[in-house]
């Protein structure tokens, strides 16, 4: 067996141990008692630890450096030669003792996220806040950086990224992304209001949201559907790719683009390819890549005007008071604006102004520039700047997010990544004459194999930056997301 075969053996036994932590912490998130956190944490630690220690054992080291030595049989080989090679590399900086206590905390974390959010409070997550900061900026020295501890903990979820290269991008959007807020916001205060004002029963949104994303691709006999407090799609393992959305029977809209943008996330890990599971080229690339997946799906397919065409009558069965609601009035309705509390409940319009806060406030906590207790204030505070409004209370504020429970600082960025890289990608596939002609008439797997041709394919064997490259003919540009945005809400 040649050493590259070997160290196959050794990530497919890792992807089952995290696997088996993805199965733990998504019953956490749907169905586990309360009373099991404390024993739930202890596995999930135990876990952690396992997988660390083998992906930085002495013999992986020594097999990797085998396999580096050898010729490959391919490009592929080469790939996820070299991918192994990051992943250990960072790994091996981190001790075992941390990966584990920063599992038991992160666990114990989202739970009391959980609870402060129900009360409103953010003085019951302050202090777990203040561990998982620490936590972050300790991972932040051991993993090392170029210019700020945020870079080490950006490179988590974008490869190669750079904060002062994302801070930068976004200073230059913000200018354009508050113009076309403000003008989408005026421009709906114009609309008849509550044309969609109804009671939308659970059941039946369940019934529309599994048509839909049945529709578009999504796979249930590798997956399902469960309610939870903060939608997420979790990859149990090959075969299991599960979605959650939660419910609002004033809201039907709000679960389902809740649905179809968690499909898209399991669209795009049900197009991984299996034969590399456990290793880069089985894995997504990037969150920015995966996060444009979603936004494609949700957005781009899921606002259009072809999209309702062919699910608005489906809609009115299922909800017959809205069948007075012509077509018109309801794109009306569901294209327009506001300045929304709820990130995950923001339009398209407003979006982006979400996560430019987020970024910029766990930017200064991870640097020290703002301390936890402040920062509810300043969440409000440069809220107000950017809508106009001050959240009522924590819950719809520095609350209502999960990933700082999670230990996700760095995460939020790649969401405008993402809206950056889904405009590109569907402009490119658009020229696509089967693509555009199978959205014309609600058909959409050419748009799901183009992705998967140009996208899921290549996991992470290829960068962020070359997939775009590849498959758009150019690097990553703002300009097709706000070319879209204007269009769209302006146009």
């Amino acid at each position: 067996m040649s050493a590259y075969q070997s160290l196959r053996g050794i990530a497919s036994e890792v992807a089952l141990i995290t696997s088996t932590e993805s199965v733990l912490g998504w019953d956490q998130e749907t169905y586990m008692p309360e009373k099991a956190l404390g024993h739930r944490a202890q596995q999930l630690s135990y876990l952690s630890g396992k997988a660390h220690g083998l992906l930085t054992a002495s013999r992986t080291r020594k097999l990797l450096e085998r396999a580096e030595a050898e010729e490959p049989e391919n490009e592929r080989q080469k790939a996820n030669v070299q991918g192994l090679r990051r992943l250990i590399d960072r790994a091996t900086k981190l001790p075992q003792r941390f990966v584990e206590e920063e599992k038991r905390v992160t666990t114990r974390a989202k739970a009391v996220w959980a609870e402060a959010r129900r009360q409103s409070d953010f003085s019951r997550f302050a202090p777990k806040l203040e561990m998982i900061l620490g936590l972050a900026r300790r991972k932040a020295e051991l993993l090392g950086y170029d210019d700020e501890p945020y870079d080490a903990l950006l490179d988590l979820y974008e490869r190669d990224a750079k904060t002062r290269e994302v801070a930068a991008l976004f200073a230059k959007m913000r200018p354009q992304l508050a113009a076309i807020a403000r003008a989408a916001v005026a421009r709906s205060k114009e609309l008849k209001p509550g044309v969609l004002k109804g009671r939308y029963p659970c059941k039946q949104q369940q019934i529309l949201n599994r048509e839909i994303a049945e529709s578009l691709g999504y796979d249930f006999g590798a997956g399902r559907i469960d309610t939870t407090a903060h939608p997420f799609c979790a990859t149990l393992g090959p075969g299991d790719v599960r979605l959650t959305t939660r419910y609002d029977e004033t809201k039907f809209l709000s679960s389902l683009f809740g649905v179809m943008h968690e499909a898209g996330h399991g669209l795009y890990e049900q197009g991984l390819p299996g034969c590399d599971y456990g290793l880069p080229g089985g894995s997504a690339a990037s969150l920015g890549i995966h996060e444009s997946q979603s936004r494609l799906w949700e957005n781009h397919v899921g606002r259009s005007r072809l999209f309702w065409t062919k699910w608005l009558p489906r809609a009115q069965e299922l909800f017959p008071h809205l069948k007075k609601v012509k077509l018109d009035a309801f794109m009306q309705a569901i294209l327009g604006s506001e300045f929304s509390f709820i990130r995950v409940e923001a339009d398209e319009a407003t979006y982006d102004l979400h996560i430019l806060l987020r970024f910029g406030l766990e930017r200064r906590l991870v640097r020290g520039a703002l301390d936890v207790k402040d920062v509810p204030r300043v969440w409000n505070e440069e809220y107000r700047e950017l809508f106009g409004r001050t959240p009522p209370d924590d819950r719809h504020g520095c609350l209502q997010d999960i990933h700082w429970s999670m230990g996700g600082l760095g995460y939020f960025a790649t969401y405008t990544l993402g809206n950056i890289n889904a405009a590109q990608l569907f402009a490119a596939a658009r020229r696509q004459r089967n693509v555009a002609a199978g959205l014309e008439r609600s058909d959409y797997a050419p748009l799901l194999k183009w992705l998967r041709e140009n996208v899921h394919a290549h996991g992470a064997a290829l960068t962020p930056t070359r997939i775009m490259q590849q498959a758009t003919g150019r690097p990553a540009d703002p300009k097709w997301h706000i070319a879209h945005l204007r269009e769209r809400y302006l146009g």
